[in-house]
């Protein structure tokens, strides 16, 4: 329990990190290598999405409330930021395993019927539909740069800005297989390696 100055005396002070229920899978040099790939792109898009994302709400601010001069293209751009954010978060969240679960059930499961749902879950419900997403997405985003897409709304965003957030569609996508990739492979390590998580935790 906590009160607006922090933790209340004799009440045990718990991390966010400790609310964070991971599934602790063993890892390989392959699993190493695709995650550190992961990770890097993850926090690179973060700096660079934060930023710009900022600088944008803090144009748009000053040209609406100082010079009175909203603008269209600012507002979707912004939409656009979040849009890409979340892209390319998806492949992070899986990599550190920091996305949503149905705790409730979830952390009752001995670790190898964890490793059993990311498993199956991964291999029949997850890679089939991104491998979906990667087979028709070029065929979208080939079309947007044929008729020169631009934004619907009078002064929004011009060609080719909406074209080239859709491509980071397929990028996304692809990062997200290959964060699925490997955290399949520690899953399978796990179920038929013979290994424990504690053998090779995160």
């Amino acid at each position: 329990m906590t009160d607006q100055h922090g933790p209340v005396e004799g009440e045990p002070h718990v991390a966010v990190e400790e609310l964070i229920h991971h599934t602790e899978l063993p890892r390989t040099a392959l699993t190493n290598v695709l995650d550190a790939i992961i990770r890097w792109i993850g926090y690179s898009a973060s700096w660079f999405c934060w930023i710009f994302l900022v600088s944008i709400i803090v144009v748009n601010v000053a040209m609406r409330y100082i010079f009175g001069e909203g603008r269209i293209y600012f507002e979707e751009a912004q939409t656009f930021m979040y849009a890409l954010g979340f892209l390319i978060g998806l492949s992070f969240c899986v990599e550190n395993d920091s996305h949503i679960r149905i705790d409730i059930f979830h952390d009752r499961f001995k670790p190898r019927t964890k490793a059993w749902i990311d498993l199956l879950g991964i291999l029949f419900l997850m890679i089939p539909y991104v491998v979906v997403i990667l087979i028709y997405s070029p065929q979208l985003i080939a079309y947007s740069w044929e008729v020169g897409e631009r934004s619907a709304s009078p002064g929004g965003l011009p060609f080719p800005f909406i074209t080239i957030w859709k491509s980071f569609m397929f990028i996304g996508y692809a990062l997200l297989l290959v964060a699925a990739v490997s955290r399949l492979i520690r899953a399978a390590t796990l179920i038929f390696g013979g290994a424990t998580s504690e053998d090779h935790g995160r």
